[in-house]
């Protein structure tokens, strides 16, 4: 198995992490920015990689900026906002293809970074603001994104309960922010949160392809403008919380479908030694269609149209969604309990355990095959303060034991129930 050995380097207080390989043909830029989820911050931090993928200083009308990505043979560029544990994130990402296999007369490396590092720090602006009529198109784009969250009633009901779970932790904040904190974002405001963002949140840069740390540093200095004076890092502490009493929350809204789903506090993280057996005990329990949930409550039972489970573990929280008839919400509930009840006891077989360890390691080994993936494995490490490899984390998989599994479960505690439902007055 390939061993993946980054590159590191710091300039202008930005990190900078280059793997030198010739097995993809095209090079792979992310630049990630983030800073901590807070209600004042979220929803114009969310907005920022809106307006700046609009223009930039060289290309400050729309069109011109996107024409240059295809001058740069049809290069890709595109951002994601996401949580990571109680960070924000913003990562930016562009692919180009490598100098080898066109006749470009000056680098396209150097090209690409040029283009990213100016849409990032030195956007289009008029009278030194961000401007205005992009600000107010990309508010409307926001606003439906959020608004689509709350039409599709899946998202919406995992979202609440994570809101209602974490309610008194910066967790609950959804990382695209708030429709009602978009109307008061004006080109000064939202040009004063940009440039705290781009002083004072750590900012990591990766390039991935035929090149080296010593050629991309130089290029990062030249292109990404910015006057940092010193470094920063993510301060990402997860905080295990007692659960004292579990919460039953249940909505009503105009559905068919009951949408249950459940909150559990998970006392391990990225970083630690048990993360390995806590992506089992998640496998096990409703990873994979070969699951507990999945088997017994859909397949078995026939109480659910679905039923998952997903593991957050930069946070420590593992998450159940199921869809339900509404009459079946006590149901429901129970069979789930017991399927806890049974990782909890160690009522693991021999299939599900292989079978799981077969999922995760093959998900792993094909990370190796992308180069966005490996830079988003190598960048998990950066914000836990790991230091594992795809290798690694693979032979420890194989490795977990059901005792070690059943550690785990038996460290899990449920916190919150909640219950989308009818408004007729159902459960």
């Amino acid at each position: 198995m390939k061993q993946v050995q980054f590159e590191r380097g710091t300039v202008r207080g930005i990190r900078v992490h280059v793997l030198p390989t010739d097995q993809f043909k095209t090079f792979a830029i992310s630049a990630y920015v983030g800073r901590p989820l807070q209600e004042d911050t979220v929803t114009p931090t969310a907005l920022i990689p809106f307006v700046l993928r609009r223009g930039s200083k060289s290309f400050p009308e729309t069109k011109q900026f996107r024409e240059r990505l295809d001058d740069l043979y049809g290069a890709g560029f595109g951002f994601d906002v996401y949580k990571r544990g109680d960070y924000q994130m913003v990562q930016f990402r562009m692919d180009i293809i490598h100098d080898d296999f066109v006749s470009s007369p000056e680098s396209l490396l150097r090209q690409g970074l040029q283009f990213l590092g100016e849409a990032v720090t030195q956007p289009a602006r008029e009278e030194g603001r961000l401007v205005k009529k992009y600000l107010e198109s990309e508010k409307a784009t926001v606003q439906k994104k959020l608004e689509a969250i709350i039409n599709d009633k899946i998202r919406y009901a995992a979202e609440r309960c994570l809101e209602e779970m974490c309610s008194g932790e910066p967790y609950r904040l959804h990382p695209l922010g708030r429709i009602q904190d978009l109307a008061r974002l004006d080109a000064e405001s939202l040009t004063a949160v940009y440039e705290s963002w781009l002083q004072q949140a750590p900012i990591d840069i990766y390039v991935v392809g035929n090149t080296t740390l010593e050629a991309v540093l130089p290029l990062v200095s030249d292109y990404f403008a910015i006057d940092r004076q010193e470094q920063t890092d993510y301060s990402l502490k997860t905080e295990h919380r007692e659960v004292s009493q579990v919460k039953e929350v249940v909505e009503r809204l105009d559905v068919n479908q009951g949408k249950l789903n459940l909150g559990l506090r998970i006392p391990t993280s990225y970083g630690d030694d048990s993360y390995p057996a806590a992506l089992m005990y998640n496998g096990i329990l409703g990873g994979y269609p070969h699951a507990k949930l999945f088997t017994n409550v859909r397949e078995k039972a026939s109480l659910a149209y679905y039923a998952s489970s997903r593991l957050d573990g930069h946070k420590g929280i593992l998450t159940i969604q199921s869809g339900i008839e509404i009459a079946n919400y006590e149901k429901a509930v129970a069979i789930i309990k017991e399927q806890l009840q049974a990782m909890e006891e160690g009522r693991i077989s021999e299939t599900e355990l292989q079978q799981t360890k077969a999922m995760i390691t093959g998900h792993l080994r094909e990370l190796q095959d992308s180069a966005f993936e490996l830079i988003a494995f190598d960048f998990n490490n950066r914000l836990s303060g790991a230091e594992r490899t795809v290798p690694t984390l693979i032979e420890a998989v194989e490795n977990t034991s059901p005792a070690q599994i059943q550690a785990i479960a038996q460290s899990v505690a449920l916190d919150t129930i909640y219950f989308l439902t009818d408004s007729k007055g159902g459960q």
